[in-house]
């Protein structure tokens, strides 16, 4: 390393410290926060078929409003009048089970689907999941 500074650096040193301009620190690591565009719907009190076809028409309109989180609350079946039906399946029948299992089925919904998931305690836990729709690059 050589002592001798040039007038050229003296000169870029000086003006670099007149300005206000700070540098990044790249010692602090930004996350990127992703935000989300979300609704939800409520399908307690729907047949299996009424909620599969609000349900799909749901995800297709959220899909075109640019919505990329969807919170579907499905309740957990405990009120479920399937109980007492003998030739009822009391997994199947409960929209908590039918409801994803019809969507992950239907191949123009996983089309525009990116993830379903479990909800979080405080939008439904057990009673509710979340789908997350792909990026819609239609210009509107």
């Amino acid at each position: 390393m050589t002592d001798n500074i040039t007038e050229k650096d003296k000169k870029d040193w000086e003006n670099f410290l007149s300005k206000n301009e700070k540098l990044p620190n790249k010692d602090i690591k930004i996350e990127k926060k992703i935000t989300f565009k979300t609704k939800s719907i409520d399908l307690h009190g729907y047949s299996l078929e009424e909620a599969n076809k609000y349900i799909e028409n749901f995800i297709v309109t959220s899909y075109q409003e640019k919505i990329n989180k969807l919170i579907v609350v499905t309740g957990k079946g405990i009120h479920s009048q399937n109980e007492k039906d003998p030739y009822v399946s009391k997994d199947l029948s409960i929209l908590k089970y039918s409801v994803p299992e019809f969507i992950s089925n239907n191949k123009n919904l996983m089309k525009i689907i990116y993830e379903i998931k479990d909800a979080n305690i405080e939008d439904g836990g057990s009673g509710a999941f979340y789908i997350l729709l792909k990026k819609n690059k239609s210009i509107k």
